[in-house]
């Protein structure tokens, strides 16, 4: 794997090990996020989709 590819990796594993702290406070931040993409289909998240499992 290239190095941006590992890079980019583990930038996401920490976002999501943040959003798993933040979701143990009262307001369950995962479940909204979760919920937003469901319903909108923002571009970025098919974006970002596209760039984690290509590698780039």
């Amino acid at each position: 794997m290239p190095q941006s590819s590992i890079f980019w990796r583990l930038k996401w594993l920490t976002a999501l090990l943040l959003l798993t702290v933040l979701d143990i406070s009262p307001v369950p931040v995962s479940s909204l996020l979760l919920l937003y993409v469901f319903l909108l289909r923002p571009f970025w998240f098919k974006k970002l989709i596209e760039r984690l499992y290509t590698g780039r």
